[in-house]
């Protein structure tokens, strides 16, 4: 009896241990989290390296030869239309004015004198006309000399600011030689390059989108106060990059922007019928991205995708995917390939709209 007492008793405690460990392991069963890409309207923002220029730069010349006399002006100065900034000693030009209108005077007495003798039918006309043309070509090389003399004052073209200095006080100058440079950056034009198939999407959208406003991210990664508008794309795609360039016009009313700055455009372009996923669901292999997607069997198969932009939190798919696809969206660590997995569903655009609560 006693032994019947212990064989049921023993018994007894085996089944207990066996629902309790079927209960356990019931318990233990993790369920992921899946959902589908989401196919939706979006916009992305891509950057592209870009050049920051002056509308207008450029080098001043001496159009003369001689001794720089007198610099009237400073590195980094602003300076306005029409200020004199340069003196080229002028007396040689000066003396040589003077020539010219000496002889210029000589020749109106001479003019003179033949005409008085013309009016008396004492010299030809043939005579009268060489005259009157010895007195123009002696005017004309006044006005010459005039010019040769203004050239010795350089004067700013522009308001801009200046360059440093090529050439010092004292200098001995060749005609064409270079001072300085000078810059207008009332406004400033930046160019930058685009590949083909954004160029295509740009030119779709521009007109209805209002895409021809951009942002400039600045070298300190700021975004520079005032949006650029683009007015200017080249004619002609690089062969050898495949890409075109456009040019936008930038305000600097604070003339924080300077001529040879770089920096990253932004340009703002939309997505029709993007299919979007969470970057969190993504995983890398040999710099390829790859996603869990479960088959028929919600079996794990690791699928290889193509990234057509990137967003915070996520990525817009280029190729890889299908809208009705089920992919794993946590737990990529925990899982093998091919492996089979019981998971929970959650619909893709709650997924997208909280990712920031779904962190793993």
């Amino acid at each position: 009896m006693k032994r019947f007492l212990m064989f049921l008793s023993l018994c007894g405690l085996l089944y207990t241990t066996g629902c309790t460990h079927k209960e356990e392991e019931k318990e233990e069963e993790t369920k992921f989290l899946v959902t589908n890409p989401l196919k939706n309207d979006t916009t992305i923002t891509n950057q592209y390296v870009c050049q920051v220029r002056s509308i207008q730069h450029i080098e001043l010349r001496a159009l003369e030869k001689g001794y720089l006399q007198k610099i009237f002006v400073d590195e980094g100065q602003v300076v306005q239309q029409g200020q004199i900034m340069f003196q080229i000693l002028p007396i040689q030009y000066q003396a040589e004015l003077q020539k010219a209108q000496a002889e210029a005077n000589f020749a109106e007495v001479e003019y003179k004198n033949t005409k008085s003798l013309a009016d008396s039918n004492i010299v030809s006309k043939a005579e009268l006309a060489l005259a009157k043309a010895k007195l123009d070509k002696a005017n004309a090389e006044v006005t010459v000399a005039k010019v040769h003399l203004g050239f010795t004052e350089i004067r700013a073209p522009f308001t801009g600011i200046m360059d440093h200095f090529y050439v010092r006080e004292g200098s001995l100058l060749n005609e064409g030689d270079l001072l300085t440079t000078i810059s207008d950056n009332s406004k400033m034009w930046v160019y930058f390059n685009v590949p083909e198939a954004e160029y295509l999407n740009y030119k779709t959208h521009a007109q209805e989108e209002n895409l021809d406003h951009v942002n400039l991210l600045m070298a300190n990664q700021q975004v520079f106060d005032y949006p650029g508008v683009v007015k200017t794309i080249e004619a002609d795609f690089n062969n050898e990059t495949g890409n075109i360039a456009f040019r936008a016009t930038f305000p600097n009313p604070k003339g924080l922007l300077r001529h040879g700055e770089t920096g990253n455009i932004q340009m703002t372009l939309p997505l029709k019928n993007a299919l979007i996923i969470p970057q969190k669901a993504t995983f890398e292999v040999l710099e390829k991205k790859y996603v869990y997607v479960l088959d028929k069997d919600d079996k794990i198969r690791s699928r290889e995708v193509a990234i057509a932009a990137e967003l915070p939190h996520i990525f817009v798919i280029k190729s890889g995917l299908k809208p009705d696809d089920k992919i794993l969206l946590e737990g990529l660590r925990q899982v093998k390939e091919n492996e089979k997995i019981h998971y929970k569903f959650l619909k893709p655009d709650s997924v997208i709209n909280n990712l920031s609560l779904y962190a793993e």
